[in-house]
């Protein structure tokens, strides 16, 4: 398992920060609601009041930019991490996410991730002009 942070904690319970305004993000909160959870989840909007006052140190503007987890001793994965430890918590996924933490199964994760940035940034710029495109692991989404 992925570990940032505090590497000998065990993880009992994650929190998962996602984009409330992206369709595909509502999409897979409400996948993750519906799947068996070896580690418990809670789903919460990123960027809103519960999120800063549960997580007051955290840069609530990069957590709306890429998919942010925490764990209930601190530690905390963005990006691919995120993902991948997401997986992790899912009893159905778990050996998925084994073998996509690993370095063969990273670049797998990573294009994924790369995958629903361009969606998600493709949908908030039809949306919203203005809206900043990015993915995580700060790579540049062409506009």
């Amino acid at each position: 398992m992925l570990t940032a942070g505090v590497a000998s904690a065990p993880v009992q319970k994650l929190v998962v920060l996602y984009d409330a305004q992206c369709p595909l993000c509502v999409h897979i909160r409400n996948w993750l609601l519906s799947q068996r959870c070896l580690v418990p989840l809670a789903l919460i909007p990123a960027g809103s009041q519960g999120a800063r006052n549960r997580f007051p140190r955290l840069d609530h503007a990069a957590t709306r930019r890429e998919i942010t987890v925490i764990g209930d001793r601190g530690q905390v994965w963005t990006g691919t991490d995120a993902f991948i430890v997401t997986l992790w918590a899912l009893l159905e996924h778990r050996p998925k996410a084994n073998w996509l933490a690993t370095t063969t199964g990273r670049p797998f994760a990573r294009a994924t991730m790369l995958a629903a940035a361009a969606w998600r940034g493709a949908v908030r710029s039809s949306q919203d002009p203005a809206a900043e495109v990015a993915c995580d692991d700060q790579c540049a989404v062409p506009r």
